[in-house]
């Protein structure tokens, strides 16, 4: 309770959640406010905004509705934002707690799985794996998962290595318990704070990740993706911009609605803050 009195009493967070609200929002009424296929061609192709009352964003170089790619483009974003976090997540927990408890040989040969995957740059290393397996959406989103996890790794590892040698630690050594059960049930929920925080950061990133495949035609055509919008008013960007300005400012206020969420849960679960 008294973490969601400083989230409350948090500007940035309450911006943030505004913002993220209207996402919301738009993905949860894109079915009733546009029930039909959202690319499908709904109009004479680049009618400028508020041109024709049919269209509030006007349509794209195919004459479909943008509008109705943008509301139904939110619940394409924030689902892959949201599974593409939990799957960066669980594995850099997994593998970040393994490491910080048991230390050694373990810490050293997952450590240098982790660099591995940090060797190459996400964007790249998702370019490969898109290239090989495919670009389907629920390919895409596994992928972004899959690339996003070793910073989550460190910072959980980080965390277990400051907690291993607390004392609750060493009395449930004592008891006997099992270490995956110190590690997941006395441990983790300890060093869970900061990895919660950086989740809005894997989120925005995955959102960003997406977009950016999209515009470059690699992720899944066959759905109504912002990246995939921004990408088909390349080719009129000078005379017709608002077919890609529109998806960007989407992703804008999407991502900066994660991130100002992300930061006002960083002040509220701050210890040091929590001391004043």
């Amino acid at each position: 309770m008294e973490t969601v009195k400083r989230l409350a009493r948090s500007p940035t967070a309450v911006v943030g959640l505004i913002l993220l609200a209207l996402v919301i929002g738009m993905a949860l009424s894109a079915p009733v406010l546009f029930p039909k296929d959202p690319l499908g061609l709904a109009g004479r192709p680049l009618q400028w905004p508020l041109a024709n009352a049919r269209f509030w964003f006007g349509t794209d170089t195919t004459g479909r509705d943008i509008a109705a790619q943008i509301f139904h483009g939110a619940r394409v974003s924030l689902l892959i934002g949201i599974v593409a976090t939990l799957l960066a997540i669980t594995i850099g927990i997994v593998i970040g707690a393994v490491a910080g408890y048991y230390g050694g040989i373990i810490d050293d040969v997952l450590m240098r799985v982790t660099e591995a995957f940090q060797t190459l740059p996400n964007f790249l290393l998702l370019l490969v794996l898109v290239a090989v397996f495919g670009s389907d959406i629920k390919t895409v989103t596994i992928a972004i998962g899959l690339v996003s996890w070793p910073a989550a790794a460190r910072l959980t590892r980080a965390e277990f290595l400051t907690l291993r040698s607390r004392e609750f630690v060493q009395a449930c050594r004592t008891l006997g318990m099992r270490d995956a059960q110190i590690i997941f049930r006395e441990i983790l929920p300890n060093a869970l704070p900061p990895v919660i925080v950086y989740a809005s950061v894997i989120m925005a990133v995955a959102i960003l990740l997406e977009s950016a495949l999209a515009f470059l035609n690699l992720s899944d055509p066959n759905v109504p993706s912002w990246g995939n919008l921004i990408g088909t008013g390349r080719s009129v960007l000078r005379t017709q911009w608002y077919v890609s300005a529109i998806p960007g400012v989407a992703i804008l206020l999407t991502v900066l609605s994660v991130s100002l969420v992300g930061q006002g849960l960083n002040d509220a679960l701050n210890p040091r803050l929590k001391r004043r």
